[in-house]
């Protein structure tokens, strides 16, 4: 891994023609498209072929309304933060009234994003407590729901309402986009029972139609004796363009060149040195959707550098519709290792989300158990998911019934299981939106962080036959 990359599949939409495309449905050389950078010149199956034509055209059209959907992304953000700085529109009316217009500014503490907006609880369940098999799934769900937010949001979060220690919001750089793209959160939960470093990788923003080209892309690199790894993955965690992933780094370098670290070097040496200072501190890796991605590949890349320390303390890996990341060969690593040092990896899926059935199951393939909720946050332990890919036409029509009635639940949900459940006009859009694209207000982290507290009580049993299933 730390030598030059032999192994790859490349494919760049910005340059597939039309003409290209079809000239790929109908040709195995794959080297002949100037679109796909390979080192190997086949591709025999028609059927990947069309795989890698479709997801393309996904690619082309998000890039090409990238944008507009960011920029109006921003406003409408920035609309729903005057409103609710001002408490909403009749509360504005009143202060424009008596001149006291409350101006939001993007950096502060009371600004919120989309995920923010959608669902704003901010307290964590005081009914799930430490030693309750459920404490830290819930404490991961809201971590990554709060990981969304600005840097002050999250430090006055965990602070504040949670009493934890924050270890610091940090964005990281991305070697192949030029460009710092990655967010991570720490911080310490420590009581007299337990010492424990949270590690969060911020997750697919929603108007960032880049980090979904990402979920889609089937790019790879492949890594003796590892396997196929997801290259966009890989590129957000910290991968270098010219070599990999050497052992170690020149801080100087790449913090003085490019502004800011590397993501998986920066937290590992944090981590080392965290807990070299306190001997008794466990940590646990935890994200939601691409947060996820990189919360699974984190142990893979200490797993490779042998990283003893912070192996011997990793505790947990909890995601949150997490996407594909590797190949079966990749999985077998993760199982081998992950059962050989005892560290334990939950993969949480609610109902019909979109981005655990993405990028296509032809190459990448999930790994280990999976904790399954249903519509009615009843949980199941399960090897894939239904619908295992997202393209399904039996599974087109069973999720829209089920947007159905996650929106007709919309209504109810508060009065049947409390007013911290009740759902807002905002997020009523969203499962709106679900009626013509099923499966994507199922991956909004309000319906894991329903999950982990509603089931919170029947299934403890399950969390402790995941690895014995």
């Amino acid at each position: 891994m730390g030598s030059r990359l032999v192994n790859f599949f490349q494919v760049n939409p910005k340059e597939a023609s039309s003409i290209e495309l079809v000239k790929l449905l109908f040709s195995s050389n794959i080297q002949k498209r100037k679109f796909i950078q390979s080192s190997y010149k086949r591709e025999e199956s028609f059927i990947y072929r069309f795989i890698i034509v479709l997801s393309v055209l996904v690619q082309k059209f998000l890039l090409k309304i990238a944008l507009p959907v960011e920029l109006l992304g921003s406003f409408l953000v920035y609309l729903l933060n005057f409103l609710y700085a001002n408490d909403g529109f009749f509360g504005l009316i009143r202060n424009i009234m008596r001149v006291k217009v409350v101006i939001p500014h993007w950096r502060s503490a009371n600004y919120l994003c989309l995920i923010g907006l959608l669902d704003a609880r901010m307290e964590l369940d005081s009914g799930i407590k430490h030693g309750n098999p459920m404490y830290y799934p819930a404490l991961s769900i809201m971590a990554c729901k709060t990981v969304y937010n600005n840097a002050a949001y999250n430090q006055a979060l965990i602070e504040g309402q949670w009493k934890m220690e924050f270890l610091g919001f940090r964005n990281y750089w991305n070697d192949f986009t030029g460009k710092p793209d990655t967010q991570v959160v720490m911080f310490r939960d420590k009581d007299v029972d337990h010492d424990t470093i949270v590690v969060c990788f911020r997750g697919t923003q929603p108007f960032n139609l880049n980090d979904w080209c990402s979920d889609v892309d089937l790019s790879w690199h492949e890594f003796p004796k590892i396997g196929r790894i997801h290259s966009g993955f890989m590129k957000a965690l910290g991968m270098q363009s010219d070599v990999g992933w050497p052992e170690e780094v020149d801080n100087d370098s790449y913090t003085g060149g490019r502004k800011a670290a590397l993501a998986y070097y920066d937290i590992r040496d944090t981590l080392r040195t965290l807990l070299r200072k306190n001997p008794e501190a466990k940590f646990i890796v935890t994200g939601h959707s691409l947060g996820g991605a990189l919360a699974a590949l984190f142990p893979a890349i200490c797993f490779y550098h042998d990283e003893r320390l912070l192996l011997d303390r990793m505790e947990a890996i909890y995601t949150f519709g997490q996407p594909r990341v590797g190949d079966e060969a990749f999985g077998n690593y993760m199982n081998m290792n992950l059962t050989k040092r005892g560290i334990h990896y939950y993969r949480y899926v609610y109902c019909n989300d979109v981005v655990p059935r993405v990028p296509s199951d032809r190459v990448f393939k999930h790994f280990g158990n999976c904790v399954y909720y249903d519509s009615k946050y009843e949980a199941s332990i399960v090897e894939e998911v239904p619908y295992k890919n997202y393209l399904s036409i039996c599974g087109g029509i069973s999720m829209r019934r089920n947007a159905i009635y996650e929106l007709m639940r919309s209504f109810d949900v508060g009065r049947k299981y409390g007013e911290e459940y009740k759902e807002g006009w905002l997020l009523f859009g969203m499962r709106m939106f679900g009626l013509v694209i099923p499966g994507l207000p199922a991956h909004c982290p309000q319906d894991y962080v329903n999950s982990t507290r509603l089931g919170s009580h029947s299934h403890h049993h399950l969390l402790s036959r995941v690895f014995h299933h």
